[in-house]
């Protein structure tokens, strides 16, 4: 949902896009790579080089801690943090061959803002939010490193907790701004970081969350 938001919202502002996912499909205009982030294998078919790098995928996982298995903790953790920093090492050569590049990584809410049964997704993402400050500070100046921290958003991750129009009410009243999120939303964000709007920024994570992470 966030990525193809993404994906798509730069394709139609004239940039060269390539969409990598498992199934290789990719938006209209973009050329779609095949990946799978919990593999171990570098990214095949990148250009030569890169000026902005997205990376989307993420999990839900809502349990009780007690409930929670040691593998999901590990599920969470390679498709979050170990995916990115996969992703990263195959972009990394092309985006030094750029001269510069921004990097766009996901976090979320539930890591600035204790939520129960968020503990294996806000721990994975956490570890997004320090790699975040940890390559923006050694990558500097020549690739900025910056992450959004959405809160819930509509997507096909996010179905089975927005599976009714009850749900849907419920989920957006808990936010200020009530409603949850879109992907265009995030993607905005996004699209932002990635361009020269945001030429001055480097290490932060910007909270993209209907204000729920720091509104009561």
């Amino acid at each position: 949902g966030i990525g193809n938001a993404v994906a798509t919202g730069l394709v139609a502002e004239g940039h060269q896009v390539w969409s990598v996912s498992r199934s290789g499909d990719a938006p209209t205009g973009a050329k779609g790579l095949v990946w799978d982030a919990l593999s171990d294998d570098a990214i095949e078919g990148l250009p030569s080089e890169i000026h902005g790098v997205v990376y989307a995928p993420g999990s839900i996982n809502l349990k009780p801690f007690r409930g929670l298995k040691l593998d999901e903790f590990r599920q969470d953790y390679e498709l979050n943090a170990l995916g990115a920093v996969k992703a990263l090492q195959s972009c990394l050569a092309g985006m030094k061959a750029a001269g510069s590049a921004s990097v766009v990584l996901m976090s979320t809410v539930a890591v600035q803002s204790g939520m129960s049964f968020h503990a294996s997704i806000a721990m994975a993402k956490g570890a997004i939010e320090g790699l975040t400050r940890s390559l923006a500070a050694e990558w500097a100046p020549q690739i900025r490193v910056n992450a959004v921290a959405p809160s819930l958003v509509n997507t096909d991750l996010a179905a089975r907790l927005l599976s009714t129009p009850e749900k849907v009410e419920a989920s957006g009243k808990r936010h200020p701004l009530q409603r949850v999120g879109e992907p265009v939303d995030i993607a905005s964000a996004v699209k932002f970081l990635l361009g020269d709007g945001s030429a001055w920024m480097t290490g932060q994570v910007i909270a993209v969350d209907g204000g729920l992470g720091s509104l009561r």
